[in-house]
């Protein structure tokens, strides 16, 4: 019988590894990773105009892509 785990369970095993363990050095100093309010608004902003462009030109190909006649 072979003592390997199989890829999923030894890739979520280390996954669950690395997050305890960030989780804990977190824990030790709380104010090293701390973001502002001002920046979460601001990316906040960055990423509704990026979802925004990305409707607007996916939009567009779809109507381009319609208007093609075979």
């Amino acid at each position: 019988m072979s003592k390997l785990l199989p890829p999923e369970a030894a890739y979520w095993k280390a996954v669950t590894a690395l997050l305890l363990d960030r989780f804990e050095r977190a824990r030790e100093d709380p104010e090293k990773g701390a973001m502002s309010a001002e920046a979460m608004i601001i990316i906040a902003a960055l990423v509704l105009v990026a979802v925004t462009v990305m409707g607007i030109v996916t939009a567009k190909i779809i109507e381009k892509a319609n208007s093609i006649n075979l």
